[in-house]
């Protein structure tokens, strides 16, 4: 299968923006309990709220995650039912790599 250099583009853009620790646990925390606002989001992260709210503007720019107003609190929530499954690959990958190694006794 060929894929187009602008499809190469768009999947390395979005995997540079996962490819942050503090947006990983962001979009963990989101995918544990669907819906946060930015303060939850931010003590889930274990950043700033701050912090939290530019790496949130970054990915719902990006289309990964939508937003919902209610008054004065704006909720997120993933938006893209693939990015579960991406996390769940990678992280079964990490573990099997780190059961790998713990085998032959090598160092990562």
């Amino acid at each position: 299968m060929t894929i187009s250099a602008d499809l190469i583009e768009q999947a390395a853009y979005r995997f540079a923006l996962l490819g942050d620790p503090t947006r990983l646990r962001i979009m963990n925390a989101l995918m544990a309990c669907r819906e946060l606002s930015v303060g939850d989001i931010a003590r889930a992260a274990n950043t700033s709220r701050f912090n939290a709210s530019a790496h949130v503007n970054r990915l719902a720019a990006a289309g990964m995650l939508a937003r919902r107003r209610v008054g004065t609190t704006v909720y997120y929530r993933v938006n893209d039912l693939n990015l579960p499954r991406v996390c769940d690959w990678m992280c079964e990958s990490v573990r099997d790599r780190a059961r790998i190694l713990a085998g032959s006794g090598s160092a990562p």
